[in-house]
């Protein structure tokens, strides 16, 4: 997990979570995560930052430097999926066109 000041520097600003989840247009519960130190994508920092009323270059007093997001080798962090083990060929139904699908449909 990565160490961010978001929530002491929220809480020095007076601002609620709810109230900075509105002005960043993201749901309280990512504000939740983030101040627990879980990775985000840089678009949500960026509204963070500015949501704010900070400047740009002003992120490293939020989420420090060189933080980037913790996901585990090869793995997506919401599905769990090691995507380099994903396969498309196995894991969805055979490639057809959809003239062929319309043709099986007809037939039945």
């Amino acid at each position: 997990m990565n160490k961010n000041h978001l929530k002491e520097i929220r809480e020095s600003l007076m601002i609620s979570k709810a109230e900075l989840s509105r002005n960043a247009n993201i749901s309280p519960l990512t504000i939740t995560r983030i101040e627990r130190g879980e990775p985000c994508r840089m678009e949500t920092k960026r509204k963070i930052v500015l949501a704010l009323g900070l400047k740009i270059s002003d992120k490293d007093k939020i989420f420090g430097k060189n933080l980037s997001v913790s996901v585990k080798d090869g793995e997506d962090r919401r599905s769990g999926i090691d995507r380099r083990e994903f396969s498309y060929a196995i894991h969805s139904p055979e490639y057809r066109s959809g003239r062929e699908r319309r043709k099986d449909f007809l037939k039945n």
